[in-house]
C-alpha cells in the first residue's frame, strides 16, 4: 500500500512539473477590494492566448443562525465542513492541475445569515430546515433556487458588467438548491445545466454551487462537469452525448469499456479502466494513451498499460486532479479548436456561442 502511494506521488509529481511551463507562480491573497478585474495576465504565448488568467470571484455562504441552537451557524450545529479552506484548496488544485494558467482570485467572501429562496417562493426557516435534517425527509420540492434572487442581492449582475467580477461560488447546505455550475447572461449556453438567458448583462459568466456537506473532490467534480459541457460545446459535440465526430475530445474521453484496447483519460465518472460510474479504484489493467494529452497535438499517442494505482485507488480529490491535469494546453490550433483546453474552461464571454473558437 505504501509503495503504491508513493509510485502515485512519483507520477503526479512528474507530471505536474511537466505542465508547469511557466512556474507554479503565488497563489493570489484573499481580498476585499473592489477595483477593477485584471482577469487575465499581460503574457501571452507564441499563439497570442494568455500564459495565466486570473478571474475574480464572489463567494457567498449561506450560513443562518440558529437561534434554537443558542446562536450557532447552521454549519456548527449539523457538523459541516468550513468552506474557507476548502474554498483556498480548490484554488490551489485549480492552479497546480492547470499548470499555473488558472489562478482565481477570491475577491469577497460573504455571509448571507438565511437560507436561498426556492424560484417557487419557498424558503426554509430555521425550524422547517432543522425538522427536515433531523427525520433526514420531507425536504421541499422542487428543489431549485431563485437564481434571479441571488444575483440581485449580491449585485451580480451590476459588478461583472462593470469588469469587477468574473465569477459566482455559491455554498449552500444539503438540499440548497443550486446546480453544480450555471451559466447566466445573454447568449449563455449549457453548462452542466440549462442556462439562464438574461438580456440585462451583456457578460456571460458562471455561478458555482457548493455544498458544505462535501468536500474538495466534490468541488473538482463539480468544475470536471464543467469542463466536460465547455469542450463539448467547443468541439461541437460529444460522442459520450451521442455525437459521432470521433474528434480530439472523443479520443480523450475514450475509456477501455467502451473502446476496448484504445483508452485515453476516460471522462469525470469513468477512468480508462472503470466498469461503472465512479469505479475510480478499478484495479484492472488497460492500455491508454494518457500520457501523450498534456502536450497534444505534439508527440506520439503511444500507448501503456494504466490501472487505479494512476489516480489514486479510488479518492475521488485524485482522480479528478489527475483527470483535469491530463488537458491538453499546447499553444495552436488543431482543427479550429485550441490546443490549450483550458482556455475554454473559464471566462464563456470570450468562447463563441456557436463552439469552435
Amino acid at each position: 500500500m505504501l509503495s503504491a502511494a508513493k509510485d502515485l506521488v512519483r507520477r503526479t509529481t512528474r507530471l505536474f512539473a511537466a505542465l508547469s511551463m511557466t512556474g507554479r507562480g503565488a497563489l493570489p491573497e484573499r481580498s476585499v477590494s473592489r477595483g477593477h478585474a485584471t482577469a487575465v495576465a499581460s503574457a501571452d504565448d507564441e499563439a497570442g492566448h494568455p500564459r495565466t488568467v486570473r478571474p475574480r470571484v464572489l463567494v457567498l455562504v449561506y450560513n443562518p443562525t440558529m437561534h434554537s441552537c443558542g446562536g450557532k451557524s447552521l454549519i456548527e450545529v449539523c457538523g459541516y465542513n468550513d468552506p474557507e479552506p476548502l474554498t483556498r484548496a480548490y484554488v490551489e488544485d485549480l492552479a497546480m492541475v492547470s499548470g499555473s494558467y488558472l489562478q482565481y482570485e477570491i475577491v469577497e467572501t460573504r455571509r448571507v445569515d438565511g437560507f436561498p429562496r426556492k424560484a417557487d417562493g419557498f424558503c426554509y426557516d430555521e425550524e422547517s430546515y432543522l425538522r427536515c435534517w433531523r427525520a433526514s425527509t420531507g425536504w421541499h420540492q422542487p428543489d431549485a433556487v431563485d437564481y434571479e434572487a441571488v444575483l440581485r442581492e449580491a449585485d451580480m449582475v451590476g459588478r461583472v458588467e462593470a469588469g469587477e467580477l468574473d465569477e459566482l461560488w455559491v455554498w449552500a447546505p444539503p438540499y440548497g438548491g443550486f446546480w453544480e455550475s450555471h451559466m447566466i447572461g445573454r447568449g449563455a449556453f449549457y453548462c452542466n445545466s440549462e442556462p439562464l438567458q438574461l438580456p440585462s448583462c451583456d457578460r456571460r459568466f458562471i455561478a458555482m454551487g457548493f455544498s458544505y456537506e462535501r468536500g474538495v473532490g466534490e468541488m473538482l467534480e463539480n468544475f470536471g462537469h464543467r469542463a466536460e459541457s465547455m469542450l463539448t460545446h467547443a468541439f461541437g459535440s460529444w460522442r459520450d452525448w451521442g455525437g459521432s465526430e470521433n474528434h480530439a475530445w472523443d479520443h480523450f474521453t475514450a475509456y477501455d469499456l467502451v473502446r476496448p484496447g484504445q483508452a485515453g483519460c476516460g471522462n469525470v465518472h469513468f477512468a480508462p479502466n472503470s466498469e461503472r460510474d465512479y469505479d475510480w479504484g478499478n484495479p484492472r489493467s488497460v492500455l491508454s494513451d494518457c500520457d501523450a494529452w498534456p502536450v497534444y497535438p505534439n508527440g506520439a499517442r503511444e500507448k501503456r498499460p494504466v490501472d487505479g494505482r494512476e489516480w489514486g485507488g479510488g479518492d475521488i480529490r485524485a482522480h479528478h486532479k489527475w483527470w483535469l491535469a491530463h488537458l491538453p494546453r499546447s499553444a495552436g490550433q488543431t482543427d479550429g479548436v485550441r490546443d490549450n483546453w483550458w482556455t475554454y474552461l473559464v471566462l464563456p464571454d470570450r468562447q463563441s456561442v456557436r463552439g469552435r473558437g
